[in-house]
């Protein structure tokens, strides 16, 4: 949408709000970067002049993160449809895993923006993500499959599905393997099941020391481990 636009009926502010989102969403996906979205191109794209577009949004920092956000509902409602019918807790955190790696590769574009940028903060964006997989890590530590603090287990886990993604994302040209979908589950059966022996082997044990047999020998004697299955 350019040109010119008829002033505003009274009411219609959020009318207009959703069209410079839709705008902007729309110039972020076509070029593919940030730097493409100034407030003047939105205006532009959505037949607007660009003070319109500020008493809207203060800046171009507040116009991203809302262009990116409006995705993120859709991570909350693939969780609960794909891990909401699973009754083991690690099989969920494992579901949880591969909704989070699949709709980041989904977006990439808006994950980069909300994830991948340096921040002084943890953006609503983010800070989403890790409570979905931090009440997964939780229902573990319940379930008595983990031990620790869940809070604590959820950022090493977030850490490696992070960084899963963070580099498929930024280095798309490299040799991954044809099969993304195996790539990630390695990655969440890596980070689940090692989370899983960590928290139960005591951190100054070394490989063939006693405490590390002791912990190994406790959790095959005491618990088997269910299936990351999908």
């Amino acid at each position: 949408m350019s040109g010119k636009r008829q002033r505003a009926n009274a009411g219609d502010g959020e009318k207009l709000h959703e069209e410079i989102l839709e705008a902007a969403e729309a110039l972020l996906i076509e070029a593919g970067t940030e730097e493409a979205l100034t407030l003047r191109a939105v205006a532009r794209r959505a037949g607007v002049t660009t003070p319109s577009v500020y008493l809207h949004f203060a800046d171009k920092s507040a116009l991203l993160e809302a262009v990116c956000l409006r995705v993120w509902g859709e991570l909350a409602a693939r969780m609960l449809d794909y891990a909401g019918d699973v009754d083991d807790p690690l099989r969920q955190l494992g579901r949880c895993g591969r909704v989070y790696a699949n709709f980041a590769l989904d977006h990439p574009v808006q994950y980069r923006v909300l994830m991948m940028r340096p921040t002084s903060g943890l953006s609503p964006g983010a800070d989403a993500c890790f409570r979905h997989i931090a009440k997964a890590a939780a229902a573990c530590v319940e379930a008595g499959i983990m031990r620790g603090d869940p809070e604590s287990l959820a950022v090493g886990l977030w850490s490696a599905l992070h960084g899963c993604v963070t580099l498929l994302i930024a280095h798309p040209g490299f040799a991954w393997p044809d099969d993304r979908d195996t790539l990630i589950d390695n990655t969440v059966r890596m980070a689940g099941f090692g989370s899983v022996l960590a928290s139960r082997i005591p951190r100054e044990a070394t490989p063939l020391s006693e405490e590390l047999t002791a912990g190994l020998d406790q959790l095959t004697a005491g618990w088997k481990a269910p299936k990351l299955s999908r």
